[in-house]
Order: structure tokens, then C-alpha cells, then sequence
């Protein structure tokens, strides 16, 4: 098993960046920024040939209200999971109240602690740990995390507390990676209710929820298991209108919701029932239909909404869906759980859609049931025609399509053969694309060439009638 090590500290310490050395990544968002992690964070790193997982967490806050609170709460979590904590602290700022009263805390821990001092660059590391001493740690490690000064020391002294680790073989480093399932990333603007909604399908508390926009600021992933089979949940940050987002961290934060989207294989589309739909919603659906990810609306708050409003949210998401009438609804409550048990066979049957399986004769077989009855339209002279057709991609399904002249066809016309190839598979909760190529015609090129022919025969015509 890989040990489990915590980093843990007060906000603005520098654990991220710890965190982003150690797996080599650059997973967890960084900013000169207080309070910017407030969720959990796991990831792997290795040292030579020895594994291990890491938590970031956020901050242990001065404040036990506001969002401190659950940060804190977040923070001792991954502290009673982990094997081995590393309490990080200011090198610069020196020892805190706030240092003295995470230490008091992590003395009760049955598990190794080693004191981190970070950000020790440019000054004198001894003048630096002098008062962290005072602490009672028994290891006590100069590190300055942004340039990677001391770091691997550090984390070789730190394994050595497993002297039981076993190396990974080259064979073990070479396998593929165990399957993580379902990627479900849920993404919606700030406040509407995500993390609720991410914990609520857990059934637990593991992303911090506070009643205010913009809590949730990196994605976070979480493995799990559901009846033995394995998903990843991505929980994300609110994503608001271009013009309003003025942060630098929130700019990143909204660029990591939007990678989310490219790396899920599913997205709940979160909105709000008391808003309704709004322009912001649209634009991030769009967004996930350019990718051509698999699809679902959750509307959130609906509980406790008068009839004649759940009525008006009813016929406004009716009428600006249109466009796209297969996305499937589902009103819920995150705060209460009504309806999101419904939502896993919601996301089961998009993802089926979504890498869909079907041969070439049976395409090419549902390709001429539809075309029999509603043969393509005439283009002038001559009619398109299709050949065969076969699946070309999944996620989104793609459907090629044979034939001549294929150019010609009119939208209205790919828009049935979309709809009937959808009702044909059995298509719920994903984006279909069709894409046409037409057969190169044998003649192309050959006109001048027979007109020159044509000529020359006409010459010796006129030549033998001559004589």
C-alpha cells in the first residue's frame, strides 16, 4: 500500500506548491493568495521507485465560523485518513498563535508529524526554524517549495517512517492504470448548488459547502465505488459571465471548470429553479455540446417552489431547448435529495449512448430503412445518394455516411436522418454528429479530354468524306 502523507497548515503556507513538487504536476491552483484550497486534493508522486499519495488541504483557519469552519473541518479529515501529516509553516511570517494551537492538535494524532518550514529562499534557514523549535516537533525540515530547495530531502526523510515500503518493479510502472469509470463532472454557475449535489451523490461530506458564490475555486476529483462499479465525480468551479470575472484566480479557476468539461465523459449541467435558465446556462451548454459530451440538466431548488413558478421553469427550459430536444431534464433537490438517486441511471444511460457499439451492416442496414421512406430530395437533375454508412467515433457518436453527391444534401434533410438515427439506436442524453463523404467521380478532370477526343474523330471524318 502507498503511505498516505497530509500537508497541512495555516492558509497561504505554501502546501499546494508542496503539492504540485511532489506529484510533479500542476493539478493545485497557486496564487499569493489566502484561503485559495479549501478542499481536499489527492495525488501521486513517487521517489525513485517508492509511491506515495498525496492530500493538499486547505488552510486550518484563526476563525471556527464563516467558511473557515469546513475548511478546518476538510483539513482534519484528511488528517484521520492520512498515515503520516506534514505541518507546514511561514519560514518569513515566524511562529503564529494560530502554528502553536495546529500543533496542539496534531500532538493528539497517533501518527508521525514533521514540521515543514517553507519559503526559507533568501534568508538563513537556522534564524528561520529557531522559533519552530519551540513547537516540540522532533524533525523539524527547511524547504522553500517554489524552487524546490530541500524538497527532496525532505521527502526521503519523511518515507523513511515506512521502512516496510516496498519499490514498484518496472512491470507494476508500466501497467495500465486501474479504471476510474464514469467521468462525471458537474459544472454550473457560482451558487446553484454543485457541491451540494456532489456530496449529496456521495453520502458524504467531501467538498466544502458554504452559502456564498465562488466556494468551490480548483476541480476536484473523487474516485469512488457505487454497486461495485467504479466513477469519478469532478466537482468544479462556478463558472460566471467573461465580463464579470475580474480575479486572476478566478480566471484560472474557471479555465480548470472548462478543462473538466474535456476530460469528462458525462456533464450535469447544475442550474438554479428559482432564476431559471439563463444566458450564462446557455453558453455553458453550448460549450459542452462543442465537445461532445454526454449530457443532462439537474435542476436544483426545486423544493418548495409555488406551482404556478415550477410551471414558468417548465415552459422557459421547453422553449429555449429546442435546439436540442434530447437533453434530458431532472428536477431535484441537492439540500433535501429528491431526485438525485435518479440522476446514476440518467448518467449509466448517456454514457451507453455516448460509446454506443454498432457493425457496419447494421448501420448501413438502419441507413437504408430510413432512406427508403424518405428518399434525399432532388438537387436539380440528379438526387444525392448513400451508399453505406458505419460509426466513425464515440463520445460524441459519430456516423459516416457514403455516397455521391452528399454535398448537396440540405440541412433540413441531415436533421432527419439525425433524429431517425437517433430514435433507430436509441440515443438518450448525447450529442449525434453525422459526417458525409462522397465517392470521387471516375470522369472528374476527363471533359476537356473527351472534347479533344471528340474533336479529332470529327477531323478524320471530314477528311475521309473529302476524299
Amino acid at each position: 500500500m502507498k503511505p498516505v502523507i497530509a500537508l497541512v497548515g495555516r492558509p497561504n503556507v505554501g502546501k499546494s506548491t508542496l503539492f504540485n513538487r511532489l506529484t510533479r504536476t500542476r493539478d493545485a491552483l497557486v496564487a499569493d493568495f489566502p484561503g485559495l484550497t479549501r478542499d481536499r486534493k489527492y495525488g501521486d508522486g513517487r521517489l525513485g521507485d517508492y509511491p506515495y499519495t498525496v492530500v493538499d488541504t486547505g488552510g486550518i483557519g484563526e476563525n471556527e465560523d464563516g467558511i473557515d469552519a469546513p475548511m478546518t473541518e476538510q483539513s482534519l479529515l484528511a488528517v484521520g485518513e492520512a498515515d503520516l501529516v506534514v505541518f507546514m509553516v511561514d519560514g518569513r511570517a515566524g511562529l503564529t498563535a494560530a502554528d502553536e494551537q495546529i500543533a496542539m492538535e496534531l500532538r493528539k494524532q497517533p501518527k508521525p508529524v514533521y514540521l515543514v518550514v517553507n519559503k526559507i529562499d533568501g534568508i538563513d534557514a537556522d534564524t528561520a526554524m529557531a522559533d519552530f523549535y519551540a513547537l516540540g516537533m522532533t524533525e523539524v525540515l527547511p524547504i522553500a517549495a517554489a524552487h524546490g530547495r530541500g524538497v527532496r530531502s525532505m521527502i526521503e526523510t519523511v518515507l523513511q517512517a515506512f521502512p516496510d515500503l516496498e519499490p514498484v518493479s518496472e512491470e507494476d510502472q508500466a501497467r495500465p492504470r486501474p479504471d476510474t469509470g464514469i467521468r462525471v463532472a458537474v459544472l454550473g454557475r457560482p451558487n446553484v448548488g454543485k457541491s451540494t449535489l456532489i456530496n449529496r451523490m456521495l453520502g458524504e461530506e467531501r467538498v466544502v459547502v458554504f452559502d456564498h458564490a465562488g466556494t468551490t475555486r480548483d476541480s476536484i476529483e473523487v474516485p469512488f465505488e457505487r454497486m461495485g462499479k467504479p466513477y469519478t465525480l469532478i466537482d468544479t468551479a462556478g463558472v460566471r459571465r467573461r465580463g464579470r470575472v475580474s480575479e486572476m484566480v478566478e480566471k484560472f479557476s474557471v479555465i480548470k471548470a472548462l478543462q473538466a468539461v474535456e476530460a469528462a465523459q458525462v456533464v450535469v449541467l447544475v442550474i438554479d429553479a428559482r432564476e431559471g435558465i439563463t444566458d450564462q446556462d446557455l453558453h455553458l451548454l453550448g460549450y459542452i455540446l462543442d465537445n461532445g459530451r454526454a449530457l443532462m440538466i439537474a435542476v436544483n431548488k426545486w423544493d418548495g417552489l409555488e406551482a404556478d413558478h415550477k410551471e414558468r421553469v417548465r415552459y422557459e427550459l421547453g422553449r429555449r431547448l429546442e435546439f436540442a430536444p434530447w437533453v434530458k431534464l431532472k428536477f431535484i433537490s441537492a439540500l433535501h435529495g429528491t431526485g438525485v438517486g435518479d440522476l446514476w441511471a440518467m448518467v449509466e444511460k448517456a454514457w451507453d449512448s455516448a460509446f454506443i457499439k454498432v457493425g457496419t451492416n447494421e448501420m448501413t442496414r438502419i441507413m437504408e430503412s430510413i432512406t427508403a421512406g424518405h428518399p434525399p430530395p432532388r438537387n436539380g437533375r440528379f438526387r444525392a445518394k448513400l451508399r453505406y454508412a458505419h460509426l466513425g467515433g464515440n463520445n460524441p457518436p459519430t456516423i459516416v455516411l457514403h455516397g455521391n453527391r452528399t454535398e448537396s444534401l440540405p440541412g433540413s434533410y441531415k436533421r432527419f436522418l439525425e433524429n431517425r438515427f437517433r430514435e433507430a439506436l436509441k440515443l438518450e442524453g448525447t450529442p449525434l454528429r453525422l459526417e458525409f463523404k462522397s465517392g470521387s467521380n471516375p470522369y472528374e478532370g476527363r471533359k476537356n479530354e473527351l472534347t479533344e477526343r471528340q474533336a479529332h474523330k470529327r477531323r478524320r471524318m471530314i477528311k475521309r468524306m473529302k476524299k
